[in-house]
């Protein structure tokens, strides 16, 4: 079968470099399928999909667009045409793969149609912002930077060689295909961080040997959560193994990993049957110890590597938490239940432990109890969260639920 690869971008002032793409990829057997997001001068060739296509899907009018004095609206517009002419595309099996080329209003409009494929299709993005943070135009999806190095602005002796690098990627990517498993088995997602490691292993490990469901594990760094959630939103998800629910406590402490603060909800609008659990909320994040604001410096501080510093939360900040706990628990339209461990829900918050703070973590614990609906189970367990035992009941209790909801 021949597959497509989707080239999109301005023709109108890129349209030399976007026919030299065009032209390596097609030299490899693929076919190629262009969409032009210009709306300046006349595109450099005819594209399969016009400027006119992409602003009638985003709602707008390109000959407004195309007067020069509605830049802003202009990229809005094109970004949401893109957005859904690609998703069309892929929903009518037109679109295997989808590559761009350019500088900051290029990479914002492209990555936002990309942004509109699932996680699995191929996806790059040759851009001038390609060495710096991608985060915010790579979103939760798997798109992939490559530095230009030079700028998209004609064909050279560095541009000829990223170009046909670009071509190469999308190229091999396309044709890769994953081998397929023995058998399709039954998503769970599950969150962890270094201090909360031995217990998602241990529940991921016991999930996994029942033979009936595939544990993908999300590192809550705010990013992790963010991608989690939007596989449940996606619909791929059957039961959530939430332990590591840290991101909250950088929402609240203006820590540098919050996923926003909707983290937890999302499996709650679901109806996913979930296992909440108040992992490493003892702990925000900051970047290298000089990086820690100035309000903080009299807490307890640990400095996990040399680029992250650890946070001590308190009291307050614990009960914080746990309002944001207990309400996403009680948005749940599924089955939801607490588990609390009562010696502490990190490595650190252990007895004797660096972050060992029993009535901050009270704090947490009795907010969640007074705030949930008497519907909502909680189980306090007199365990640390790194606890065989600990690991065991939230794995169990889990696939309790799962099998009392018919999900497998």
């Amino acid at each position: 079968m021949t597959r497509t690869i989707v080239i999109a971008g301005t023709l109108d002032t890129k349209g030399a470099e976007y026919a030299f793409l065009k032209e390596l990829i097609e030299a490899q057997g693929m076919e190629t399928l262009v969409i032009d997001f210009g709306v300046m001068g006349e595109p450099a060739f005819v594209p399969d999909i016009g400027r006119e296509e992409v602003a009638r899907a985003g709602g707008g009018d390109l000959a407004r667009l195309a007067s020069g004095q509605h830049k802003d609206e202009a990229m809005a517009v094109m970004a949401a045409g893109l957005a859904v002419v690609v998703r069309r595309l892929y929903e009518e099996g037109r679109l295997h793969g989808i590559i761009s080329m350019g500088g900051s209003g290029n990479t914002s409009i492209a990555t936002s149609g990309m942004r509109s494929l699932p996680v699995g299709v191929p996806k790059v993005m040759v851009s001038t912002l390609g060495g710096g943070d991608v985060s915010a135009w790579a979103g939760t999806k798997d798109i992939t930077f490559m530095p230009s190095v030079v700028d998209v602005a004609g064909i050279n002796r560095i541009s000829r060689q990223i170009y046909a690098n670009a071509a190469g990627a999308i190229v091999g990517m396309v044709q890769m295909q994953a081998p397929a498993p023995a058998e399709e088995k039954a998503l769970i997602t599950a969150s962890m961080f270094g201090n909360t490691t031995a217990c998602v292993d241990r529940a991921r490990e016991r999930i996994e040997e029942t033979g009936q469901y595939e544990v993908l594990v999300f590192h809550a760094t705010g990013t992790g959560g963010r991608t989690m959630e939007s596989l449940i939103e996606d619909g791929y998800i059957v039961g959530c193994l939430d332990i590591t629910t840290t991101e909250l406590a950088d929402e609240v402490c203006g820590g540098v990993l919050s996923a926003g603060p909707e983290r937890c909800l999302a499996a709650a609008r679901a109806g996913v049957p979930t296992v909440l659990v108040p992992g490493c909320v003892d702990m925000a994040n900051f970047w290298g110890m000089e990086t820690v604001p100035e309000r903080y410096r009299d807490r307890r501080l640990y400095r996990w590597n040399p680029t992250v510093t650890l946070m001590r939360t308190d009291v307050e900040e614990n009960r914080r938490i746990g309002e944001m706990l207990a309400a996403a628990a009680n948005m749940a339209t599924g089955p939801v239940a607490v588990v609390l461990p009562l010696k502490g829900v990190s490595m650190l918050d252990s007895p004797g432990g660096d972050f060992w703070d029993e009535e901050a973590d009270r704090a947490c614990f009795e907010t969640i109890k007074a705030r949930l609906k008497p519907d909502v189970p909680v189980y306090e367990l007199d365990k640390n969260i790194n606890d065989p035992e600990f690991a065991d009941f939230c794995a169990d209790l889990l696939l309790e639920m799962l099998e009392q909801d018919g999900r497998q």
